[in-house]
């Protein structure tokens, strides 16, 4: 957002006169600052410039003293920043204060506040706040209309490429929770989701894909989402993944590598993972058994880079 703000700023420039380029060229030297993580000059620079009103000066601000970047963490003196940025119709101010409501930082917490803010930042189609919205609606859904304002907000959240709204849209539609059940929509939004890695979602479509729930049984592709979400440490589907290859589905009969995911969903705290693992045992030899336990210590080791 800051970014466009400087363009904003070089074009008001050439109808407003050379002041306004030297407020440009003030908050970018505060913004590369900051990304730099050189907080005292970004100070330096932001600070006059949200005295004078500049929102996404003020932005920054907030965000400094709420995480502490350069300054002493003071929700307080951050709800006051995000405040004078909100008001001032700054989207993305609108949702840190939101958040600040709805968690009680800073402020008494208040959850009416912070739908307002919400609102007013998903109106302008904030997709963070767009998502928080629709959360905050399903927290208290059980009416026909409350459904429609959760599907209304987390589909234009999804739309925009949210991750978790994604992923939201996607259980709703898989379960027939405010809306129809529809697979075929829910293979969609859990396949979005997990194509940004979200790995409850790569799960899911692990499931979809060996069960044809919304697709096309294929077991090959099953397992291409089994191992996306056991190589970011998903119990579960490092222990179907496991029974893919016991059970050679989608993929060669490996009793190694089959007994490496039944330890590693184990280790992992799905406790099947430890009892597959102990069948798996009586089928393997024991330097099948050890390698296959080296195995699991290297990928754990590499971070599920080296599996």
């Amino acid at each position: 957002m800051s970014r466009y703000k400087i363009l904003l700023v070089m074009i008001f420039s050439m109808l407003l006169g050379n002041s306004v380029v030297v407020i440009a060229a003030d908050f970018a030297k505060g913004w590369e600052a900051y990304k730099l993580g050189d907080y005292e000059f970004a100070l330096e620079e932001l600070v006059p410039l949200a005295k004078q009103g500049d929102s996404y000066a003020q932005l920054i601000l907030g965000i400094m003293y709420e995480s502490g970047q350069g300054v002493l963490k003071n929700d307080t003196t951050a709800v006051k920043w995000y405040t004078k940025a909100a008001e001032m119709g700054n989207a993305r101010s609108q949702f840190y204060l939101a958040r600040m409501y709805r968690n009680g930082h800073g402020v008494p917490q208040s959850d009416k506040r912070a739908l307002k803010w919400y609102t007013k930042a998903a109106e302008q189609g904030d997709a963070d706040s767009q998502y928080a919205l629709g959360s905050m609606y399903a927290s208290n859904a059980d009416s026909p209309e409350n459904d429609k304002i959760v599907l209304k907000w987390q589909t234009k959240a999804a739309e925009q490429g949210h991750p978790d709204a994604q992923f939201f849209l996607a259980v709703m539609y898989h379960n027939g929770i405010g809306v129809s059940q529809n697979y075929k929509k829910a293979l969609k939004w859990f396949t979005k989701a997990g194509n940004q890695g979200n790995a409850v979602a790569q799960f899911q479509l692990g499931l979809m894909y060996s069960s044809d729930k919304g697709a096309l049984e294929d077991n090959q592709v099953a397992v291409e989402w089994y191992t996306k979400a056991a190589h970011r440490g998903y119990a579960d589907a490092q222990i179907n993944l496991g029974y893919m290859y016991e059970n050679g589905n989608g993929v060669l009969t490996d009793y190694v590598r089959a007994y490496m995911w039944y330890s590693l969903g184990s280790y992992n705290g799905n406790k099947v993972g430890a009892q597959n693992k102990t069948k798996m045992a009586k089928k393997m030899t024991s330097a099948d058994i050890s390698k296959a336990q080296e195995m699991s210590g290297r990928c754990l080791e590499s971070g599920y880079k080296d599996c």
